[in-house]
């Protein structure tokens, strides 16, 4: 397996026998692996670098344990695939594991084939979800095209502005050439139309734009106002999950009731 495609796997466990022997295992199959002492070890490497597309997490450590890990890890890198394994396994635990978004619940001592299968089951999964997202990027992007052709309207620019320049607004930074946006310096992980709809926001900060202007600015196509909100709904969610440190209480992207959303400058207005 080339180590430069090799899937990232973070291995949390506060036994080291066990956290070592698991981590060398997985090297042995071509996995890039890193390893943590605890839940609050395992965030920090977290937002240290690139995310991890696996992590084999102990549910019973000092400190944070897997469940509030699992918690953790859903806002902060919710692409990752965690499997949860315990020596104390019960089906509360096991349900909550799941509800919580875990993709496996093994009990230890856990045969390593057992283990591996749960890896490539879980790497599998993620991959198919991030194609199908792909999948779902272009299917809108063609839709948008379609609409603007039936409409036979003017050609619409993609986005407010052309600038090259980055965009810095708080501390969320969206490079336009390189097509990314980093959130405290941390990368995260948006969709096309995600990646439009937040630099229409930022472009125009502390300015509230309608559901209908993002539709026409990010998509290029004119939406009646219930289908404008309706599909912004959705995204500006979606955004909030990948860039907001509590989606609940967001401090970027807010919410002007009945007029539309705006990204503000100023976290505490906000």
């Amino acid at each position: 397996m080339d180590s430069k495609l090799a899937p990232r796997i973070l291995v949390v466990d506060d036994e080291v026998t066990a956290r070592v022997s698991l981590a060398e295992v997985l090297r042995l199959q071509g996995y890039d692996v890193s390893m943590a002492a605890s839940g609050e070890e395992a965030l920090s490497t977290m937002a240290g670098g690139p995310p991890f597309d696996l992590m084999l997490l102990d549910l019973k450590m000092p400190g944070m344990d897997g469940l509030q890990v699992t918690d953790a890890v859903q806002k902060q890198s919710p692409e990752t695939v965690i499997i949860l394994l315990t020596a104390f396994g019960t089906l509360e635990t096991a349900i909550q594991a799941i509800r919580r978004g875990a993709h496996d619940y093994l009990l230890k001592p856990c045969p390593i084939p057992q283990v591996l299968e749960s890896v490539r089951e879980g790497l599998t999964k993620q991959q198919h979800e991030l194609r199908r997202r792909e999948l779902v990027n272009r299917l809108e992007q063609t839709l948008s095209a379609l609409v603007a052709v039936e409409q036979g309207g003017e050609e619409l620019p993609m986005l407010s502005g052309t600038a090259e320049q980055p965009i810095q607004v708080q501390n969320v930074t969206l490079d336009p050439e390189r097509h990314t946006v980093t959130v405290a310096g941390k990368l995260a992980n948006l969709t096309p139309t995600e990646f439009k709809l937040l630099a229409c926001l930022m472009e125009n900060a502390d300015q509230v734009c309608s559901p209908q202007d993002l539709i026409r600015r990010a998509q290029g196509y004119e939406a009646d106002p219930w289908g404008a909100r309706a599909i912004v709904r959705v995204h500006i969610r979606r955004l909030r999950r990948k860039i907001e440190p509590d989606p609940s209480s967001p401090r970027y992207i807010i919410n002007v009731r009945g007029v539309g959303y705006m990204f503000s400058s100023n976290p505490d207005e906000a």
